[in-house]
């Protein structure tokens, strides 16, 4: 079982990296006591399988002896737990501003009129802390998106794939507008086989719709410039923390145009290494 024991400066932001490893599949707890460490660490292995990957969050402030923190880690290795200590920190103006913005009280601040002095006491208690963790994680200044590739990076095999699950879509406008679009094309621009009888019936994933609909100058260079946009856009998405982005693309029925350019805008986003889906909204309907 892996087991990532996440610590570091409070206001640092160690609830939000749980948060981006929870995404990852871990199964997370917030403020979990370190005595109840390897009993938990136990329960999870008794599930067999269920609890592969864990990530606890504690607060080692309170810690009469950095040493009892590396006993309960040397305790849960010979459980069988692969584990790893990530420590969370901050530059203190970083903090600082982060405290004011949530008018929280930081834990070493009792009469809430030293908030610096607090900030600079707790770095000190916790340097020795971070000075065995095994992965060091600096908050300030990162986004989202950014901190969620740090953390694949370092807890995931597989770093090649975009951070950013997409969605193209057809539809058929006078089946009413997607809500759940992020952005939305519209084709009808295209000349429509619907008017040639011996096209009517078939679909855009036929590729005698496929070759119609791209037949024509201004089919081409609309997703030659389509695809130009969304590889401006997307990363720009990924770096404000985007799991998920859905496309849309609408022609009047949504049977024939739409899905074209949606099989062949799906195509293109799996080569650019997106993991994408592609529905078909309206293309069975009337």
């Amino acid at each position: 079982m892996e087991v990532v024991i996440i610590s570091g400066i409070s206001g640092a932001g160690k609830s939000r990296v749980a948060a981006v490893l929870e995404d990852m599949d871990f199964y997370c707890v917030d403020n979990m006591p370190l005595q109840m460490m390897p009993k938990f660490a136990e329960l999870c292995i008794a599930a067999h399988g269920r609890y592969e990957r864990v990530a606890l969050v504690t607060d080692v402030r309170a810690l009469e002896n950095v040493d009892e923190l590396f006993r309960v880690f040397d305790e849960m290795r010979e459980l069988g737990c692969v584990l790893k200590l990530l420590f969370v920190e901050a530059e203190i103006d970083t903090i600082i501003r982060r405290y004011k913005e949530t008018r929280r009280r930081h834990p070493l601040d009792s009469t809430g009129s030293s908030l610096a002095d607090a900030v600079k006491n707790e770095i000190e208690m916790l340097s020795l802390i971070k000075n065995r963790a095994d992965e060091v994680i600096d908050t300030t200044g990162l986004t989202l998106g950014k901190l969620q590739r740090q953390l694949n990076l370092l807890f995931n095999e597989e770093t090649e794939s975009k951070a950013l699950n997409v969605t193209v879509k057809s539809f058929g406008f006078k089946h009413g507008l997607p809500v759940e679009a992020d952005i939305l094309f519209d084709v009808r621009f295209i000349p429509n086989p619907f008017y040639d009888l011996e096209l009517r019936p078939k679909t855009g994933l036929d590729a005698i719709i496929k070759d119609f609909v791209f037949g024509f100058e201004q089919s081409n260079e609309f997703f030659k410039r389509f695809c130009e946009m969304l590889d401006y856009l997307l990363p720009h998405f990924i770096d404000e923390g985007r799991r998920y982005f859905v496309v849309c693309l609408g022609c009047t029925g949504g049977k024939h145009r739409s899905p074209a350019f949606a099989e062949a805008l799906t195509e293109y986003l799996s080569e650019q290494g997106y993991p994408v889906d592609c529905i078909h909204r309206d293309i069975e309907k009337e």
